[in-house]
């Protein structure tokens, strides 16, 4: 079975289950990898993070169950809305009318179809990469929990390294540098059995210090991409990855955190290095 037929099984999964509590951690091992890795590669997919997805789903099934004459407290119910307020509040948002207007004759709807992928790679600009093999490492730094539905930590992220920038933490790190990957780590540690949590740290066998903390990343093969400019290059570049290299390259995500290396301090004018934990695609 290839990438694309992973994810489609997950499309088909989610569509069987829209009436239930759908766990992440379910719908990502259909598409062979972890959680946080099928929510990045929906969201650069489809456009759209997958929650939302999820939602407008359930909006459109809710949306014609209504139409055809269904209570709205028991649709409500049926897509997992405890509180009436909170249906209303997700309706409209999708539809722009309350619940009980979407009986009313004449009423515009919005329907939202089920998605399945189909990837065509263009291959329009090359992309430089290597792999590297990497024995475990550890990195010594700071960190933040990671909310398990990744566009909640859309904001988190850049306030962290905002935060880390103003107390002048990359300076200290840079002083314990020791290890590769050489640079300032942007460490996305998101395993499905562990507590997803961000790192902001470096490669490094120096002591603990007070005030920072510790993790080791696993051993993994990864594969490396070059890049420079701004934050928006950095995503650029991880999109580019997902919809254009990793259908085609014999590769599948691995479970290990994704690696973001900054080669110099600029904002501006960034030198950096996205690195994504790839392994063998199965042979069918």
């Amino acid at each position: 079975m290839d990438w694309v037929e992973h994810l489609n099984e997950a499309m088909d999964y989610i569509e069987k289950r829209l009436a239930e509590e759908l766990s992440y951690e379910e719908i990502a091992k259909r598409a062979c990898c972890s959680a946080y890795h099928f929510q990045r590669m929906f969201t650069y997919m489809a456009g759209v993070p997958l929650a939302e997805y999820i939602r407008r789903r359930r909006m459109s099934l809710a949306a014609a169950e209504l139409s055809a004459g269904e209570k709205v407290i028991d649709v409500a119910l049926k897509y997992g809305y405890a509180s009436p307020t909170a249906f209303n509040r997700a309706f409209q948002a999708i539809h722009g009318i309350a619940p009980s207007g979407a009986k009313k004759e004449g009423v515009s709807l919005k329907s939202y179809p089920p998605l399945r992928f189909q990837v065509i790679v263009k291959g329009v600009e090359e992309m430089n990469y290597r792999l590297e093999e990497k024995k475990a490492f550890r990195i010594m730094g700071i960190s933040a929990p990671l909310s398990r539905e990744v566009e909640e930590n859309f904001a988190v992220v850049p306030q962290m390294w905002g935060r880390a920038a103003a107390e002048g933490l990359p300076g200290r790190l840079v002083t314990l540098m020791d290890s590769q990957p050489a640079g300032i780590l942007g460490v996305s540690a998101c395993g499905d059995e562990e507590q997803w949590r961000y790192f902001i740290a470096v490669a490094t066998t120096a002591p603990l210090e007070d005030g920072l903390e510790e993790y080791t990343v696993p051993a993994a093969t990864w594969a490396v991409f070059p890049g420079e400019g701004t934050n928006r290059s950095v995503q650029e570049l991880e999109r580019r990855i997902v919809t254009e290299w990793l259908p085609s390259s014999g590769y599948e995500y691995a479970n290990a955190p994704d690696i973001e290396v900054y080669l110099n301090a600029d904002p501006q004018n960034a030198r950096y290095e996205v690195w994504i934990p790839v392994t063998k695609k199965k042979e069918k």
